[in-house]
């Protein structure tokens, strides 16, 4: 079935084992010093995103084209994962930028390039989006945000905007907008919104329950006058955009950060379970056949997801127009298997994971926001049965 979505092209100079050594060297050095106290102190991974853009990493998936290396979905979901393994807020805090990077990259102007594309892709320029409103909740693809005119070359926005990941440590931001006299979910735009704009003002910052280093804030924009030049593709495009770049990357972004937050749980349960001793039997965990039964059932799903998200980021990659239903079921299956996978590692590792500070419980606060971080679990369930059944994926 063919539902008339496409792959962007892309094309890489760097080998993508190469890329993600280099993604695994920050990782496991700067990445992991910083994690605990990013989560104790609600902080922002500055050190880590900071080696990550200056390593070359930036322009992960900007095409070559416009000076990035030129990979996809695939290479997305494997660095988010090997980073997510390590920190949870860095991985969606890169992976956010990322995905604003694929955004401004899909219909990219001369101008748009120059200014956004290059820098990102030289890592001196750090984007992200802000799509989600108060008001619309999951339904991040129907703002209230207001686009208007003011003269030939210049537009006005004005809104609220929510969740905004690296909130005020980006440069740049991907917006969501409507024009005032528009009412058709067709007919909503995005463009690109510089740091610091008169008008601009952020909210509190980011107290949750996980994620605490990905200063998710508020932003409020009040008459913000941006050039013309900033607007992505034409008006009214966003539809298209959200199909073919803002979900796909978006949904393997975050199914690769979680797949890393489950495989450290099921590192740390492995390990548990080789080293543990009972000392009245003088023998190990891991010599239980219950408790080996238990954790072959949690290998299996964890990696049978694995697959099936790689199996659709490849798809995606090489312009297969019906692997969206797989990239849209992918996150799905994994905010499902990685919460069930963490929940029950700390079932398994007892007392040890369940105290205060405890790595595995840092995991499974990061691993709950799979099913809530829009499109949600049963939104995503919803496009897909629709799809499915030879439906517009948005519809009553």
């Amino acid at each position: 079935m063919n539902h008339g979505m496409t792959s962007p092209k892309t094309g890489h100079t760097d080998d993508l084992a190469k890329v993600l050594e280099r993604f695994s060297e920050v990782a496991t050095t700067t990445v992991k010093e910083d994690a605990e106290a990013t989560d104790r102190e609600a902080r922002w991974p500055e050190r880590g995103i900071q080696e990550l853009l200056t390593a070359g990493l930036a322009g992960l998936v900007v095409p070559q084209r416009y000076g990035g290396l030129g990979h996809g979905l695939l290479a997305l979901a494997r660095a988010c994962e090997t980073v997510g393994q390590e920190c949870a807020s860095t991985a969606i805090c890169f992976g956010m930028h990322c995905v604003g990077s694929s955004v401004i990259a899909a219909r990219a102007t001369p101008h748009q390039t120059a200014t956004y594309l290059r820098p990102i892709s030289e890592g001196r320029h750090l984007t992200t989006l802000a799509l989600s409103e108060p008001g619309t909740g999951a339904h991040f693809y129907y703002p209230h945000t207001r686009l208007s005119t003011a003269g030939d070359d210049d537009l006005i926005i004005d809104g609220e905007k929510t969740f905004v990941t690296n909130g005020t440590h980006a440069d740049s931001y991907v917006v969501s907008v409507m024009r005032e006299d528009e009412r058709e979910l067709a007919q909503f735009s995005c463009v690109i919104v510089d740091k610091n704009l008169d008008g601009m003002s952020w909210g509190s910052q980011w107290q949750g329950f996980g994620m605490r280093g990905n200063d998710s804030r508020g932003l409020k924009l009040d008459s913000v006058r941006i050039s013309r030049d900033n607007l992505l593709g034409s008006e009214g495009d966003q539809i298209w955009y959200v199909f073919n770049v803002v979900a796909p990357y978006f949904l393997m972004a975050m199914s690769g950060v979680y797949l890393g937050v489950a495989s450290t749980a099921l590192a740390l349960a492995r390990d548990h379970l080789l080293n543990r001793e009972h000392s009245h039997t003088n023998t190990r965990l891991g010599d239980s056949t219950v408790l080996q039964n238990c954790y072959a059932v949690l290998w299996s799903k964890l990696e049978s997801t694995r697959r099936l998200v790689f199996d659709a980021a490849s798809r995606f990659d090489q312009g297969d127009p019906d692997a969206v239903i797989s990239v849209l079921a992918s996150k799905a299956e994994v905010a499902d298997v990685a919460t069930e996978t963490v929940n029950n590692v700390m079932t398994l590792m007892g007392g040890l994971a369940y105290r205060d500070g405890s790595q595995v419980q840092r995991l499974l606060r990061d691993v709950r926001a799979a099913h809530v971080m829009a499109p949600t679990t049963e939104l995503l369930r919803t496009w897909v049965g629709r799809m499915l059944l030879g439906k517009p994926p948005l519809g009553s």
